[in-house]
């Protein structure tokens, strides 16, 4: 009998607050950070007597993360009344465009196991309100343990764009490069800062399992995610959890589980409901979207991270790895292309920004648009090292003295001693004969032919090159004391 086999089966679903100073159906303020229960009105605690607003905004917002993600805009869409309830969700339902959503057909790249593109498709991303936020009384701020739980409401209301996929994920590895293609895009595209950290992208997994008999395991939902590390620990023990259960004949449960990250399991949260809805919102009318709204949006589109860093590298020749680690912040992207347009060299350009930009703002925990140090500055920097008048580590050594002092780079080049295009000429030469002079058991060595490997004459070299400060050619050098020691 041949030997069992499973296909995972994965669909993700994913919540993003998308970028407005106001509520989705009022006017209070999105800030969720303010004192709790404070950014709260009638509308968004569901008073008697009151109407939700839509906030056009919103809309734009939820065309602009559609389009990083290849969908289509519906010219007609519906809110929906979700009705369940749960102490967060003061109006006992949640308004949402579930049935009838405002964008359809997408789709996000990823690489498979074979490392070959494949597509992810996207059902449809639709938008809907958020519910409040549940504290604990808890040491760790979680339910298990707690005497007591206490609800803010700021968040209620808050705009999100659910983003659901078809069940096109193979792996937790395709999972976590979709979520992340995902949040970069819609990131590019304006709709979102989705901020991790602020709880502004979360993610549910629906798992199951297809067995090589023909056998079909349920559909489990995995709920609690809100990095990617989690996603890719949860989705890898469910696979594990549900494959064992189907080898020993078991059924697995359709249900909805949790994830515990502290503890790197899932467990059982609920059998799997379905809502209640009423057919439509009766509060909201039809939102209609014209083709002259969806061009002007569609206008607004910056080119996507992904298409960027090939043009980087087909066009400039830059690494593909070099090119992803740019693109991956547009405002890096943005600095970057600004030292091209200041007449840097692409490549030359790219890794000075990759490794010494980077390494500062690392350093300072900085983000680029805190950087002092203006594009067309350190464009100069690149040309110089270039054209030979500054060495690589004398560029270092300017750049990190700019970096370090904001001076410019004349300033910096006066203040570090450097000699522009280096020791050369008879200056080397003087040095060199200095230190030959100085070793002549190692020139003894070499010209009785003992340096095999040239250990000794890379010696020299070296001593040469300390004694000019880093300030001549490397291979000028070499090729001066090769011949020096004939």
């Amino acid at each position: 009998m041949p030997e069992l086999t499973f296909t995972p089966v994965i669909g993700i679903e994913i919540h993003i607050r998308l970028k407005s100073d106001s509520k989705l159906f009022c006017s209070c303020s999105t800030n969720t950070d303010a004192a709790p229960n404070t950014n709260i009105c009638p509308v968004c605690m569901g008073l008697p007597g009151t109407l939700p607003h839509l906030n056009h905004r919103v809309v734009e917002q939820g065309m602009l993360a559609g389009f990083a993600l290849n969908c289509g805009i519906r010219p007609k869409s519906l809110f929906f009344r979700k009705s369940y309830f749960y102490p967060d969700l003061p109006k006992g339902h949640q308004i949402s465009q579930c049935d009838l959503p405002i964008t359809t057909s997408g789709y996000i790249e990823v690489h498979d196991a074979e490392g070959k593109l494949k597509k992810i498709r996207v059902h449809h991303l639709h938008l809907e309100e958020d519910v409040g936020s549940l504290h604990h009384s808890a040491s760790d701020g979680r339910l298990e343990g707690a005497d007591t739980s206490y609800v803010d409401y700021n968040r209620s209301g808050t705009p999100l764009a659910e983003i659901v996929s078809e069940p096109d994920v193979a792996s937790a590895a395709e999972a976590v490069e979709y979520v992340m293609t995902l949040r970069r895009r819609v990131i590019y595209s304006g709709a979102s800062d989705v901020e991790l950290e602020k709880g502004m992208m979360r993610f549910d997994a629906n798992v199951s399992m297809k067995c090589s008999d023909g056998r079909w395991g349920h559909k489990v939902e995995v709920k609690n995610m809100n990095s990617f590390k989690a996603l890719e620990r949860a989705i890898e023990y469910e696979i594990k959890r549900q494959k064992k259960i189907m080898l020993q004949g078991g059924e697995v449960m359709q249900e909805t589980r949790h994830w515990n990250d502290a503890k790197g399991v899932t467990s059982a949260s609920r059998v799997k409901e379905f809502y209640r809805k009423f057919i439509v919102e009766p509060d909201l009318p039809p939102l209609f979207i014209s083709q002259e709204w969806i061009d002007r949006v569609a206008a607004r589109m910056p080119e996507m991270p992904d298409v960027r860093a090939n043009r980087y590298v087909n066009e400039w020749g830059v690494p593909q790895e070099v090119a992803d680690v740019l693109t991956d912040d547009k405002n890096l992207a943005d600095y970057f292309e600004a030292c091209v347009k200041a007449g840097a060299n692409p490549v030359r350009a790219a890794h000075w920004v990759r490794t010494e930009v980077l390494r500062v703002l690392n350093e300072r925990g900085q983000k680029i648009q805190d950087f002092a140090m203006r594009p067309e500055v350190l464009a100069e920097v690149v040309k110089r090292v270039d054209d030979g008048k500054l060495s690589t580590t004398q560029g270092k050594e300017v750049f990190d003295h700019m970096a370090a002092n904001n001076s410019s780079l004349d300033e910096a080049i006066s203040a570090l001693g450097i000699t522009e295009g280096g020791v050369a000429g008879s200056a080397l030469n003087e040095i060199i004969a200095r230190v030959i002079s100085e070793n002549p058991d190692v020139l003894e060595e070499i010209r009785s032919g003992k340096d095999k490997k040239g250990k000794k004459l890379k010696f020299l070299q070296g001593l040469v090159m300390k004694e000019t400060k880093g300030q001549a050619k490397p291979q000028e050098v070499a090729e001066a004391v090769a011949e020096a020691v004939k």
